[in-house]
């Protein structure tokens, strides 16, 4: 007897900025790809497009009814460009208050994924708002977190997804995830351990090599069974894990990785490493937490 059928929605987080469509674009794609449902979410904040300005009234009352009025905008244009994408795609909104990390981790309860935004432009560019959105809710989700990048990134034949392995439960969820992605889109999949020697490095590099490689084989080894479809390259790469991150996402479909790690990725997503990535990753940004 087959399980039940798995109806958790992507859950996407919206831009109030229209021209910025490439994470409800990903999520609407992933959404009907999977045969799930697509929850759009915008949480009130400051007014937006024809709210913005003189027209804007001072009273509270009002300025709470302009408020609701532009998110009740940003859903309207989402819906009307997600369904125009995939007119089957069944399609739910949400207008929510408060902030926006807790309404998006609680959003992660019942989620098959949760998907924000992202612009390469500064340090001080949004990430659904800002980069004080993006990192707690990659760190505090209770399922998978996809930062999509602006604009839309060039892929290559090939196609291919990188996830990053240190050998944790972490990054062991995240090649759960990467195989499950390369195998619905026909993907290739290159699993990556980035080896960061410490301060005083050794000169045989044969044996830390070996010892990665073998490490890379037993992570991927039962997974690679369940899918055997896809093509699995195992990469050890010697460096710094952002410049080998970003190297490696620069064509790819996406790039997945745990929440938290060990070894050179240790610190991921949550401190400097996870913003270099997000920062200068090509392509979407795929967090993982693990089980539990």
């Amino acid at each position: 007897m087959s399980g039940p059928v798995d109806r958790r929605p992507i859950v996407v987080g919206l831009d109030p900025d229209p021209g910025h469509r490439m994470a409800p674009a990903w999520a609407a794609d992933e959404a009907a790809r999977r045969r799930l449902p697509l929850r759009l979410v915008h949480v009130e904040g400051m007014p937006t497009g024809g709210y913005r300005g003189r027209e804007v009234p001072p009273s509270w009352e009002e300025w709470n009814e302009a408020l609701h009025k532009a998110g009740q905008q940003v859903l309207e244009e989402a819906a009307v460009f997600v369904t125009t994408r995939h007119p089957q795609l069944e399609v739910g909104s949400l207008l929510a208050e408060g902030d926006p990390v807790w309404v998006l981790r609680e959003q992660s309860r019942g989620a098959a994924a949760v998907v924000l935004g992202c612009c390469h432009l500064s340090r001080r560019q949004e990430v659904f708002g800002s980069h004080s959105v993006a990192l707690p809710v990659m760190a505090r989700a209770h399922c998978p977190v996809v930062v999509v990048p602006e604009p839309e990134h060039i892929t290559q034949e090939p196609a291919y997804f990188v996830v990053g392995v240190d050998g944790s439960k972490h990054s062991a969820a995240a090649v759960d995830v990467a195989f499950e992605e390369a195998a619905l889109r026909g993907a290739e999949l290159r699993a990556l351990l980035v080896w960061e020697p410490g301060p005083l490095r050794i000169f045989d590099e044969y044996e830390p090599q070996q010892e990665c490689r073998r490490l890379l084989s037993e992570i991927t080894a039962g997974r690679h069974a369940r899918f055997p479809e896809v093509d699995l390259r195992h990469e050890v790469v010697l460096g710094h894990p952002v410049e080998v991150l970003t190297e490696a996402s620069a064509h790819a479909l996406g790039l997945v990785m745990g929440t938290r790690g060990r070894g050179g990725f240790t610190g991921m997503l949550l401190g400097s490493v996870s913003q270099g990535v997000l920062h200068h990753a090509a392509c979407p940004v795929i967090a993982v937490p693990a089980p539990g």
